[in-house]
């Protein structure tokens, strides 16, 4: 009888175990892929060019709603454009802080790769400085609510 019981339970635990392997392996999974974060000085100094490309290695749509730069966010994804966050910069000329989709498309279908470009003025930008040797972290958010980080040193 103990032997019944024991293997019942053994079944039973077996059979919730496949269950939750199943459903990670067909499910809809979001997962993007932050291929590189490049920044270049701008001709004429002022402030920086910065590159990211992404790409959704996940198995369903998924959309970029936030950049966040050094934690704060920076930009909102509104109207499909992004626009200023919460990051204010003291431009220093006539480099203001903003961010465009150069190629692709948000959001962006399985397979999918976007080029964002962020221009980031030279100068105090609250909580960090942005200045040559500078390391800074570019996080792009998702409406999934996952986080996709990338670190990167301005030239």
């Amino acid at each position: 009888m103990i032997i019944v019981a024991v293997t019942i339970a053994v079944a039973i635990a077996v059979a919730f175990w496949m269950t939750g392997i199943i459903a990670l392996f067909t499910g809809a999974v979001e997962k993007l892929e932050v291929v590189s974060a490049t920044a270049t000085a701008l001709q004429g100094g002022g402030g920086w060019q910065i590159t990211v490309i992404a790409r959704n290695t996940g198995t369903t749509q998924t959309t970029i709603d936030m950049i966040f730069i050094n934690g704060i966010q920076a930009f909102q994804w509104q109207n499909n454009t992004f626009v200023a966050g919460q990051l204010q910069c003291q431009a220093q000329g006539n480099v203001q802080l903003a961010a465009q989709i150069a190629q692709g498309n948000n959001p962006l279908s399985p397979g999918d790769q976007v080029q964002i470009q962020i221009t980031l003025p030279q100068g105090n930008c609250g909580s960090f400085n942005a200045l040559p040797g500078v390391s800074l972290e570019v996080k792009l958010h998702t409406t999934g609510g996952k986080e996709y980080p990338k670190l990167l040193t301005l030239p």
